[in-house]
């Protein structure tokens, strides 16, 4: 899945330790969600819109997996 973590949190300013404390989840968590190794639970992704005042749907792009038929 792709998202758009990283561009919100730099243009709020933020490092990902300042990010990682508001969401309280660890900074690890953090790079690997930036570097789209890590899909979130609901609930960070709500923590996240809420905070970056935009939508889930503004963040993360989901790509639908090819399925071998």
């Amino acid at each position: 899945m792709k998202n758009y973590v990283r561009d919100k949190r730099m243009a709020f300013g933020m490092t990902q330790d300042e990010l990682s404390e508001k969401l309280d989840v660890s900074r690890q968590t953090i790079i690997s969600l930036e570097k789209g190794k890590y899909n979130p639970s609901i609930n960070l992704a709500f923590k996240l819109s809420r905070l970056f005042t935009c939508t889930i749907e503004d963040l993360f792009i989901y790509e639908e997996e090819e399925k071998d038929v």
